[in-house]
Parts: structure tokens; C-alpha cells; sequence
């Protein structure tokens, strides 16, 4: 039988050592790949076309919840499943909102990491207990109810909207991101006319409350 093909993707290398260590000791499992951002995945999923990816959320440059995003909609075959310190409801609803198939505590233990995977890779969803809880029927609820403020962004106003939260100025976002200066401070303007924010600290602190940062 084919082995299942394995991405993780964190900014702590030995977290990624420990991750590697353990999926190594399942059956029929097989780590490909390791990335330390969410732009190096979506590089690296081009050529390995994982089956599975293990993903942390707090990353800088392209966050795991962003990254999920893109690869949900540029490979939808290839599932997610985070791995977070994170047990706030709010990370686990969007989680689930950018296409994530399960949400795992990072203090979970190594039995629940094989099961979370026996059961994505059936097709199912897996939530960690201790957050499990409650958070599908809310989930559900407000899916029906409401559109969040973060879903009327563009993908590139999240993208820079992150890196405003992570202290970045408006020259080093246009270098990172090969705009100009002035697109940069467009996109700063149209962000804070959106969302009803004049200050850049209520944009750090928006980033914050939708995940896209952590404190």
C-alpha cells in the first residue's frame, strides 16, 4: 500500500523534529517535506502534491490560517489539519472557515495526532476534545447568522494587513511583497476606511482578534 504523503509546516525547527519523529513511528505514513512558512508550503505543495498537511497557525509572513486559504483553493485535494497551542474558540471557527479539516492542540497526546490523521484521511473532521466542545454547533450557527469582517477582505488586504500587525513598515511590505510604496499605503487606507479603524494599534488588534497574528 501506497504511504501517505506528509507536509509539516512550523517556524520552530524542533517542533518539526519532534512532529517528524513521531508521524515516522505510524504506519503507512510518510513525511516529504518540512516548511517554516506559509509561502514555502505553497512552493513545496507544487512539487511534493502532498496528501495531508500539518499546519501551524502563528507564522510570520503568511500565517497558517492564510496559507490553508490558498491551498484549499489552489489544491483542494490536499487536506489540513492544524497543529496549535491556540484552544480559543475563535482560532478553531477560522480554522474551519479557511478549509481546515481538523484542529489538533499541540499538547495533545502522540495517540490522538494517528487518530486526528486515521480520521481525516477517511474523510471525516477531527477537533481535539478540549476544544470540540460546543464549537461545531456555534460554528454551524454562525455561518447562517453572519459574514465575518475578515471574509469581506481581499486575500492581498489580508496579506498586508498581517504584516502591518507584525511591525513591518510600508517600504519593507512593498519589498517583501514587489509592490510599490504607494500601493502599500492604498491598501493601509482602504483597510482602515473598511473596517471603521483609523489607527494602525486597532489594526494590530483586529489581526489579533481574527488570528491572523498572534501577541
Amino acid at each position: 500500500m501506497n504511504k501517505v504523503q506528509v507536509l509539516l509546516v512550523d517556524d520552530h525547527t524542533l517542533v518539526r523534529a519532534g512532529l517528524r519523529k513521531l508521524l515516522e513511528s505510524i504506519p503507512d505514513v510518510e513525511v516529504v517535506g518540512e516548511c517554516s512558512d506559509g509561502l514555502e508550503l505553497l512552493t513545496m505543495a507544487q512539487t511534493q502534491a502532498p496528501q495531508l498537511v500539518l499546519m501551524d497557525i502563528a507564522m510570520p509572513g503568511l500565517n497558517g490560517l492564510e496559507a490553508t486559504a490558498r491551498l484549499a483553493k489552489q489544491w483542494p485535494a490536499i487536506r489540513v489539519l492544524i497543529l496549535s497551542m491556540h484552544q480559543n474558540e475563535e482560532y478553531v471557527r477560522q480554522a474551519l472557515r479557511h478549509g481546515a479539516v481538523a484542529y489538533l492542540l499541540k499538547d495533545a497526546a502522540p495517540m490522538e495526532l494517528e487518530l486526528a490523521l486515521r480520521t481525516v484521511l477517511a474523510g471525516g473532521t477531527y477537533l481535539s476534545p478540549a476544544v470540540s466542545k460546543g464549537v461545531l454547533n456555534d460554528y454551524v450557527q454562525r455561518l447562517r447568522s453572519e459574514d465575518l469582517d475578515a471574509d469581506a477582505l481581499t486575500p492581498r488586504q489580508r496579506e498586508v494587513l498581517q504584516l502591518i500587525a507584525e511591525g513591518s513598515s510600508s517600504k519593507e511590505i512593498a519589498r517583501r511583497l514587489e509592490l510599490s510604496v504607494k500601493t502599500v499605503e492604498t491598501h493601509r487606507s482602504q483597510l482602515m476606511k473598511q473596517l471603521g479603524i483609523h489607527e494602525v494599534t486597532g489594526l494590530v488588534r483586529y489581526a489579533m482578534r481574527v488570528g491572523l497574528v498572534r501577541l
